[in-house]
């Protein structure tokens, strides 16, 4: 029995797209380098702020990394001072989940954002919608080790195997293995959906059709799968 649901945060519930390629890209051009399009933000993100950085740089003209000191200060002090900067939730996102969180299943959030920046983000869109929320912070490695996951459904008194997830980056397979119950998005990075059970275009979509067909069949099967 599925008991509880952990979601990856960029890509997954939030849209931090334009965010992202918009901030890199500023600090771009201010040394002179090819901003890039934000489509490659999907591929860049994943693996921390860092990480970003160094693959932004070198599709970017510095394959050297010459400038990636004074790229990264910049880059983390923008999100420090405004970890929301035109990050936006995805179209009816929040009714969404607000449904699935009064069907009694616990609801989390790991990111391999820093901590206080992803409660921020969690936070300002999703009020206190979710129980945890779990950024990068010491002691408990970023994905794609486990840690995050588990010590999530530890917390939560449940088993890894008694969870769902969400994720879309190779940060998010050990996740996506690891759950009773998993889903790539369709927008996925190359090759994270072989390490799901299920694909699909939107959280919102898989949400609203477990709700219905709980709701109206509440079969065996489905109990099983979804609550």
């Amino acid at each position: 029995m599925i008991k509880a649901c952990i979601f990856d945060l960029d890509g997954t519930i939030a849209d931090t797209l334009e965010s992202m390629a918009y901030v890199a890209n500023e600090i771009m051009e201010k040394f002179s380098l090819k901003p890039q399009p934000a489509d490659n933000f999907r591929y860049y993100s994943g693996e921390g702020a860092d990480m970003l950085i160094r693959r932004c740089l070198i599709d970017a003209g510095d394959p050297e990394l010459v400038h990636y000191e004074e790229v990264r200060e910049l880059y983390r002090r923008k999100f420090d001072e405004d970890p929301l900067y035109k990050v936006v939730p995805y179209k009816d996102m929040p009714e969404t989940l607000q449904k699935l969180k009064h069907t009694g299943l616990k609801m989390a959030v790991c990111s391999n954002k820093p901590h206080v920046a992803a409660q921020k983000v969690v936070k300002a869109i999703y009020g206190d919608l979710f129980d945890e929320v779990m950024g990068q912070q010491e002691g408990i490695r970023r994905k794609p080790a486990p840690d995050g996951p588990l010590k999530i459904a530890e917390d939560f008194g449940v088993k890894p195997e008694e969870c769902m997830a969400f994720g879309d980056q190779y940060n998010d397979l050990e996740m996506l293995e690891l759950v009773g119950h998993s889903y790539a998005m369709s927008n996925s990075a190359p090759g994270v959906s072989y390490y799901a059970d299920e694909v699909t275009d939107s959280v919102e979509d898989v949400l609203e059709d477990a709700l219905v067909t709980c709701s109206q069949q509440k079969t065996p099967e489905c109990s099983q799968k979804f609550l």
